[in-house]
């Protein structure tokens, strides 16, 4: 099922249940009375967060929810059935704008719940309407309609640390290598189609798919994920050591990040030079060099080295804990 990170919905509240006109028919009495009762209120649209980046895709070929309808009242002031709430499920992350009013709602925690649109209360029956000067009302209301309204529903993943850089630069190995994750691995560009997350002792790490050069005008797969980066509170900017000018390659990315905007490049970022068993020990330590120019903070790993990736674990755990609540 492909990925949706992004959709529109009209979405309505259900209108309220008519009130009714009715009339107590009491054994040896002509006129019981009025008895009509009133309608029950129409269903809210509310949307609750899952903790599943793929909830999304359920809407993928629906463009209009609705909310179930109030019932009109009955007789004996019997009152109408309230109608169903619509619950829209969605990531956690996600931000809901309401494009009618522009109000905007956020959903950062697993099980939170914001109300979306309110359902139309029920209408009056004719009991209502009773009094000394009026024992035969037959007026009734018919129920008021619900709020509706289309939506924009954006996920924005919320990690505490984020891996990015050029396709193939080992992102997804790393993820599944340190957090057992199960990230899809290939040798070609956007093996990552979809965002990737892994828990490392309690901090949630994201692998954003690949990025290219013009992805902050919309190229590549990137423009699509740049917004999934703006709630990674670190990144992580990973360089394959196979990179013939890992230099050139670092500041592609932080090139994409600057343009896209919204402090993406100001977030604190450390940069990990990848496979590094597919290079002599002096290549290394001179890429490493190179890079200390651009970065002060480099870590180094191969995932086929037990001690090194049980380093890079216990550097992430301690720059990550740096950072606080």
């Amino acid at each position: 099922m492909a990925f949706i990170d992004e959709i529109r919905l009209f979405l309505k509240a259900g209108n309220g249940g008519d009130g009714v006109v009715r009339w107590l028919h009491e054994r040896g009495k002509e006129f019981g009375g009025p008895s009509g009762g009133d309608g029950g209120k129409g269903g809210n649209v509310y949307a609750h967060a899952l903790r599943d980046l793929s909830v999304l895709s359920r809407y993928r070929f629906i463009r209009d929810l609705k909310a179930e309808n109030g019932g009109a009242g009955a007789k004996v002031k019997r009152h109408g059935a309230n109608g169903k709430d619509l619950i829209v499920e969605v990531p956690i992350g996600t931000v809901i704008t309401n494009l009618n009013t522009g109000s905007v709602r956020s959903l950062m925690k697993e099980g939170d719940s914001v109300l979306l649109l309110e359902g139309g209360k029920g209408g009056w029956g004719n009991d209502r309407f009773k009094s000394s000067t009026n024992v035969a009302p037959m007026e009734a209301t018919p129920g008021l309609v619900g709020e509706e309204a289309e939506f924009l529903i954006e996920l924005e993943l919320i990690a505490d640390a984020g891996f990015i850089g050029l396709p193939n630069a080992g992102k997804s190995s790393l993820l599944n290598t340190l957090t057992r994750a199960h990230a899809k691995v290939g040798n070609y560009n956007f093996t990552t189609l979809e965002p990737n997350l892994g828990d490392l002792f309690g901090f949630i790490l994201a692998d954003i798919p690949g990025l290219i050069e013009g992805a902050s005008e919309g190229k590549g797969l990137g423009f699509a994920f740049l917004r999934h980066i703006k709630r990674t509170r670190m990144l992580f900017h990973c360089i394959s050591v196979e990179n013939e000018d890992p230099k050139k390659s670092y500041n592609t990315i932080r090139k994409e990040l600057k343009d896209y905007g919204h402090d993406l490049s100001s977030k604190q970022e450390v940069i990990i030079l990848t496979k590094t068993d597919l290079v002599p020990e002096e290549t290394l330590k001179k890429m490493i060099k190179v890079m200390k120019k651009l970065s002060p903070h480099i870590l180094t790993v191969s995932i086929h080295d037990p001690n090194l990736v049980k380093s890079l674990k216990d550097e992430i755990i301690k720059l990550l804990r740096s950072l606080g609540n």
